[in-house]
């Protein structure tokens, strides 16, 4: 719970800085749209805390509801589904695909994902979340498309992260592979020294090192070799990624309600999105 805790706060630290700079720049619309969405990440703080929209705690008052997921069942590691895919996504801090999401358990925790049951833990994150919003401390959510903000096809992501992280443009899913090697990189050097590392890890990061330098000689574990590779290319690429997503941010905050700023934009509001972006 701690965790969650945390991430939230950081996320409240990011709104109040953001607000402070679209002041002095006096965009009052951007204040609004972040006061908002303070106020949201607010209230989240507040459930985990057990304090009412008062300000005091309140025991007394029964939590509404909450649908128990489909995968409450442990797996063979004690962890349920839900609970492996969010150690997976909180060490990428990118949204990614099942495979690559059971692939990095295994390579880090020692545990696939069962892949197979994803598609129900979605929708049950998101009946769950409609039925009782922020009665967790996170969902497992789709990442969002750019254009028409709708839930991205096979790629998930935690619902504390920004909508910026959360977005997918023409770009970013490079752009999250990327990333993703440089945390998979910090992570496997953790381990150097302590352990050999697994054989799940060193394929992991062998693909990661053939993508990046297009050779299949490199040794895996040169991690300052694979660290230089994804640095260039970031460099042509992050900018222009970062400003598409911080637009569609801009545009989902404006058009779109807590749920599906979350879960994303439904099918009969496409043409609306479309006519006003």
């Amino acid at each position: 719970m701690d965790e969650h805790l945390v991430a939230l706060e950081k996320r409240m630290q990011q709104l109040q800085e953001a607000i402070r700079q679209a002041l002095t720049q006096r965009d009052t619309a951007q204040v609004s749209l972040l006061g908002e969405e303070l106020t949201r990440t607010q209230r989240a703080w507040n459930v985990l805390c057990g304090i009412s929209d008062s300000g005091s705690p309140d025991p007394a008052q029964p939590a509404p509801p909450v649908p128990a997921p489909t995968d409450a069942e442990p797996v063979p590691s004690g962890l349920t589904v839900r609970d492996q895919v969010h150690q997976a996504l909180a060490l990428l801090t990118v949204p990614a695909s099942p495979k690559l999401l059971s692939q990095v358990h295994h390579a880090f925790f020692s545990s696939p994902v069962n892949t197979a049951r994803l598609t129900t833990l979605r929708r049950d994150e998101e009946r769950s979340f409609r039925s009782a919003p922020y009665a967790r401390a996170y969902y497992i959510c789709p990442a969002l498309t750019f254009d028409l903000l709708s839930p991205a096809r096979a790629l998930l992501a935690l619902s504390t992260w920004p909508l910026e992280q959360r977005l997918v443009g023409p770009l970013t899913q490079r752009v999250h592979f990327l990333t993703s090697a440089l945390r998979l990189a910090d992570a496997a050097e953790h381990l150097v020294g302590e352990t050999e590392l697994s054989p799940p890890l060193q394929q992991l990061l062998l693909h990661y090192s053939r993508n990046i330098h297009g050779d299949t000689t490199r040794d895996p574990l040169d991690l300052d070799a694979l660290r230089r590779g994804v640095a260039a290319e970031l460099e042509i690429h992050a900018d222009d990624d970062a400003d598409t997503r911080a637009e569609a941010a801009r545009r989902a905050r404006q058009q779109l309600g807590d749920a599906e700023q979350i879960f994303g934009n439904i099918l009969r509001n496409v043409s609306r999105l479309r006519r006003t972006s």
